[in-house]
């Protein structure tokens, strides 16, 4: 599957949880029904993922942890915020580019219709 037929996949699981769910839970209450959806249609999800950074000859295994990799190919980071803002594109844009994804999903599960909180960031 290519990046942007996960994507398509993902973003029809969302709307399901979104749908079931409404707005006004946790992230980890989405995070644990979204991959329980995407699993259900076959794909594989590392939820958590570690991120280690680099600095110059450093390795830092702590710390960061992306919130779902579908399929080795796209990430997702969920929030439950009353809107996006810059620190929220720039941490998947840096999850992306250190771990070398050309798809990223920013999904926001604290809004009216699903649709309004879908960001895709493209590195």
């Amino acid at each position: 599957m290519t990046e942007n037929e996960i994507a398509s996949t993902i973003i029809g699981c969302a709307i399901e949880v979104h749908k079931t769910l409404g707005p006004g839970l946790l992230e980890s209450t989405y995070q644990e029904c979204l991959i329980y959806e995407l699993r259900n249609k076959g794909l594989f999800v590392e939820r958590e993922k570690p991120m280690p950074i680099i600095y110059k000859e450093i390795k830092l295994d702590k710390g960061y942890r992306m919130d779902i990799v579908v399929e080795e190919k796209v990430v997702i980071e969920i929030k439950t915020v009353e809107f996006f803002n810059d620190v929220h594109i720039a941490q998947l844009l840096t999850y992306l580019t250190l771990g070398n994804y050309k798809l990223g999903l920013l999904l926001n599960f604290n809004v009216t219709m699903l649709k309004y909180g879908i960001k895709r960031i493209i590195n």
